[in-house]
């Protein structure tokens, strides 16, 4: 038992492999996976009205960066971490306070991650521009 045990997690991911592992992690910690995205499009429509608690999301999906859908979830009180192969360095300036989890990454990391996450109060971000 981890005290995670129902959780549900939002995943967003492009590459279908890292999401699957991801998703046995998961479950592994008693949390259920309750949606994927692999698009900003997708990801953007389940931040603005999806049923969740918590979000991975990767900072680039397909080339695009999911900077408006961390805003979404910030808006909405949502806890969420990224997971990049980019590290910190990848993060925009209103995003720089975020969580961030180096790829690749073990599952003790991630539930580490989710705890930090789920613990920390944290104000909206801004808009970015442009």
């Amino acid at each position: 038992m981890t005290g995670l045990e129902g959780l549900r997690v939002l995943v967003v991911e492009d590459e279908a492999p890292i999401a699957m592992l991801i998703e046995d992690m998961v479950q592994d910690m008693g949390c259920v996976v309750a949606g994927f995205a692999a698009t900003v499009p997708e990801a953007l429509k389940l931040a603005k009205n999806g049923s969740f608690d918590f979000a991975l999301l990767d900072m680039n999906l397909g080339g695009a960066r999911v900077d408006e859908v961390a805003e979404a979830l910030a808006a909405r009180g949502i806890p969420f971490a990224f997971a990049s192969g980019y590290g910190r360095g990848g993060l925009s300036g209103p995003l720089q306070d975020r969580p961030v989890m180096q790829k690749p990454f073990l599952s003790a990391d991630l539930e580490k991650m989710i705890r930090q996450s789920l613990g920390a109060a944290r104000a909206p971000v801004s808009p970015s521009a442009g």
